[in-house]
């Protein structure tokens, strides 16, 4: 058995891994991103790996290569249509409705003449957010019109296509907190509540974490939102609205876990391991185009349903 892991750099979760696989003696080849390069129809030693773990920092870079890797039909952690639907709020957000996921509402615009529209039916304060990106960086809390008309010129100004895309969502009175949960497969591992005095409650961003329970409301609300967006390794962010309860916020596919780990206690690194030697092994199949296998810690093979309304209907009738 051969692992690759594609990065960007090592970082404190790829410390982790590495040591990890390290401490299992399994046979691993470290692969720097910035280095990789891949001629399309011949994918010569590429073949050798039995699954490759995308830990790259770039989007684009971890989108293209798993995609590339996925068409020789070698199997990533995550797999390439994961990271298409994660890495774009837009396609996530069409992902969880498709599968009735409770998410916030959310309109979508293409000028900033329709997006102001969209953002004054909605009602203040509205959220504007890229389409793609992280770490809560270039999210705007828009309050009034004359903030709405100056940050949607100066995002139109910007003149680039992921601006061009005026992706505007509710802005929910949560209690000064949101939930980070990991899932794999189909069991939440842990969560976490990630608390701040700022609307943005990143830990990147300063927000600091603490234990959250995992009820069998949350488990099951974080696992369906996974197996919506193709399933695997993710982190999925919930927020608490007062009415609605558990609305599903964001689904990463490349996540970080220094809070996650420490706070929790899980060893994060090691499931994320256990994971991906289970793919490797060919106990997990990871079909090209649609959901992975369920996959749980305990159990490789326990089912799941794989829509909100299913899980809803699972837990009336146990």
């Amino acid at each position: 058995m051969k692992i690759g892991i594609l990065l960007s750099r090592v970082r404190v979760e790829e410390k982790w891994l590495l040591a990890n696989l390290d401490k299992r003696q399994v046979t691993y080849d470290r692969i720097d991103d910035s280095k990789a390069h891949f001629e399309i129809t011949q994918p010569g030693n590429w073949m050798e790996y039995d699954v490759i773990l995308e830990r790259s920092l770039s989007y684009a870079r971890g989108l293209y290569a798993t995609q590339v890797l996925n068409g020789w039909g070698i199997p990533t952690v995550n797999m390439a249509h994961v990271a298409l639907t994660c890495g774009d709020k837009l396609a996530t957000s069409a992902a969880l409705a498709q599968a009735c996921i409770p998410q916030p509402r959310i309109k979508v615009a293409f000028t900033a003449e329709s997006a102001l529209e969209a953002i004054e039916e909605m009602g203040y304060p509205v959220v504007l957010k890229p389409v793609v990106g992280s770490w809560g960086r270039l999210l705007s809390k828009i309050n009034d019109r004359d903030a709405a008309e100056a940050i949607l010129e100066h995002k139109e100004t910007l003149g680039s296509y992921q601006h061009s895309v005026f992706y505007i969502q509710e802005f929910i009175q949560k209690p000064g907190r949101d939930i980070r949960a990991m899932v794999v497969g189909d069991q939440t591992v842990c969560a976490i509540y990630r608390s701040s005095g700022h609307w943005i409650t990143n830990t990147a961003r300063g927000g600091q974490g603490e234990l959250c329970p995992i009820t069998p409301e949350l488990n099951d609300l974080c696992v369906a939102a996974a197996h919506a967006v193709g399933g695997g390794v993710l982190a999925v962010d919930v927020l608490e609205d007062p009415n609605r309860g558990f609305l599903i916020n964001e689904v990463n596919h490349t996540m970080e876990f220094h809070t996650l780990a420490p706070t929790t206690g899980i060893d994060i690194a090691s499931v994320i391991v256990d994971y991906t030697l289970a793919v490797a092994r060919g106990d997990i199949k990871m079909p090209s185009t649609s959901r992975a296998v369920p996959f749980s810690v305990n159990d490789l093979f326990k089912p799941g349903p794989t829509s909100w309304p299913a899980y809803v209907e699972a837990r009336s009738q146990a």
